[in-house]
This record gives structure tokens, sequence and C-alpha cells, in this order.
């Protein structure tokens, strides 16, 4: 049975990174990173731009499925009925929904959110500009109320598979994330 695979978290936590090891790591799932789609979508900001490639993400996301593939989706999902939104895709397409939690304390993933595309990124690269959002939206506040809507969301959602995202071990997180998830 194919399977979405939800990785969730504070932005910077690691997803994208665990994302793009697992699909390399296990040949034919695709890595449906919405961030990378959303950035193809032009002359809006990146709000707008997330509501409208939404709908496209989600049909991807089933039709692959559907082919009887994996997928898995690094997404930071901090609403309960949007989570809701990928699940249903996942059992329109007679699939598995894994939903994981990469997770860091409240401080460090306020400070790895900031180390996140480097200091002297280009103003126009993605990590830049998520920056600029953040900041327009509230700052380290913002970063905070996320931090705490996962942690409610974690607790509505028993099954969740909590993931210790550890700062600069890349390689000992997606061991976790791996055991968890795949049992091995």
């Amino acid at each position: 049975m194919a399977r979405l695979l939800l990785l969730n978290g504070p932005p910077g936590i690691g997803k994208s990174t665990m994302a793009t090891r697992w699909a390399n790591e296990h040949p034919g799932v695709l890595s449906c990173d919405i961030d990378v789609l959303r950035s193809l979508v032009g002359g809006v900001d990146l709000l707008a731009a997330g509501e409208l490639i939404r709908p496209a993400a989600l049909a991807m996301i089933t039709a692959y499925l559907e082919s009887g593939h994996d997928v898995v989706l690094p997404r930071l999902l901090t609403r309960l009925e949007e989570l809701e939104r990928f699940e249903r895709a996942a059992r329109i397409a007679g699939a598995a929904f894994v939903e994981s939690l990469l997770m860091d304390t409240e401080k460090a993933s306020i400070e790895r959110f900031h180390r996140r595309g480097g200091p002297d990124a280009d103003p126009g690269s993605w990590p830049a500009r998520v920056r600029a959002q953040v900041a327009a939206e509230g700052g380290d506040d913002l970063l905070a109320d996320c931090h705490r809507r996962l942690l409610m969301l974690l607790a509505a959602r028993p099954a969740t598979v909590l993931v210790d995202s550890v700062a600069g071990d890349l390689d000992g997180t997606y061991r976790v994330l791996v055991s968890l998830v795949d049992g091995s």
C-alpha cells in the first residue's frame, strides 16, 4: 500500500532536508515540497502563492499515491483542518497516512530558523524571502506561537510519530526518523 509521509515541524527544523534524503534512499518516492512549488508562482507574495498552488499539490500527491508510489511531504501544518486535507488526499488515493513531527525546543527551533540559509544568503533566495515574511508577521513571537501550536496539534493527534531533530546531527535525526516510521 502506498503511503503519504508527512514531515511536519517548525520552519528551519530540517523537514526539506529529511524529505530529500528519504526520497533519495527510498527509490520511487516523490518528495513533494510545496515551498518549491510555490516558488514557481510569479508575481504574488509567499502566502498567496501557497493558496494558489495548494490544490495542484493535492492533486499531484493524490495522483502519485494512486499510481501505487509513496510521497513524502515536508510541510509546516499548524491547523488541524489543513493537516486533514492531506490526510483525506491519502485516504482518497487508498494510501496510508503517516504523520511525523520533527521538533526541537522552542528556543533552539527559533535559533535554527535564523541560521537557515546563512547570514549572507541572497535576498531573493527562498530562505531570505521566508525570513522577511516571518519578520513582517511577528518575527520570533510568530515562531514561538508556531512551536506552541505544533505541540497542541501533537496532543490532539496521538498517532503522530515524534522525532527529536538534533541540530547538527542530520544522520542521527534521519536514522531515528527511519526507525520510527519504517520500524527498522
